[in-house]
């Protein structure tokens, strides 16, 4: 089945959550025939470069979806990229092609417990994860921070911890976030674990829930969302490459 061609939304309004996580709620027509119940699905924004250049793509998730708008939030850092630059620019009235949705990523509901770890940029995930859990749900959500100003209110079940880790250096992104899940008690029972985070993170995690905390596979979603030092473009080269080199395995 082909893919819908990328529509053009327009830029409702724009607003910092935290100081390092930046709302842009984008609708206007185009946002019509956009499917339902899309909440922690990817989209991908499209940057055109120049007569005879593809448009650079960068994909970002849907935090919050509503009639004729979706929320997209962007993780601001000192030297921001494309997307990041275009968000901190962005006017209403201002438009943008997006494709897709893409599918969700959602947690296993079938394990005795629940554990999400990830960081900032999986944050509108996790969020959406957390509320979609039922209400008698009981685990652990285990979350790195740019600082403690960043910590966000989150709707989830009464038996869940949230555990907000602040990263004191930014270039070992995901070192004290598994320092805090490998730290945490280990509840009884079959846990459903869903790990986003940065791709060095991601690997040191992957061994952790396949060895150390042996999982279930069919429990376990584990995922890359970006790379230190390179655009996401070259992060996709190094994830398909380690996807292949896991598969032969």
């Amino acid at each position: 089945m082909s893919r819908p061609a990328p529509r053009a939304l327009e830029v409702i309004q724009t607003r910092f959550i935290t100081p390092n996580m930046l709302r842009v709620t984008l609708g206007g027509e185009g946002i019509l025939g956009f499917p339902a119940d899309q909440e922690s699905a990817y989209i991908k924004l499209l940057f055109e470069q120049g007569e005879g250049q593809k448009p650079l793509m960068r994909t970002y998730t849907i935090r919050n979806q509503r009639e004729n708008e979706i929320d997209v939030d962007f993780v601001v850092h000192d030297h921001p990229g494309p997307a990041g630059s275009w968000a901190l620019g962005a006017q209403p009235g201002d438009r943008i092609l997006v494709g897709g949705p893409g599918p969700r990523k959602l947690i296993n509901p079938a394990g005795d417990w629940f554990l999400l770890v990830g960081d900032m940029t999986a944050l509108p995930a996790i969020s959406v994860n957390l509320a979609l859990l039922p209400n008698t749900a009981q685990g652990t959500v285990v979350i790195e921070i740019a600082s403690e100003a960043d910590r966000q209110s989150l709707s989830c079940p009464p038996g869940v911890d949230i555990v907000w880790v602040v990263s004191r250096n930014p270039s070992s992104p995901g070192e004290a976030l598994f320092d805090a899940v490998a730290e945490m008690p280990w509840r009884e029972g079959a846990p459903s674990v869903w790990c986003a985070c940065e791709f060095s993170s991601m690997r040191r995690f992957r061994a952790y829930f396949r060895e150390g905390r042996a999982t279930d596979p069919k429990l376990l979603y584990i995922s890359s969302y970006w790379k230190y030092g390179l655009s996401e473009d070259q992060h996709k080269i190094v994830k398909r490459e380690d996807e292949s080199t896991v598969a032969v395995l």
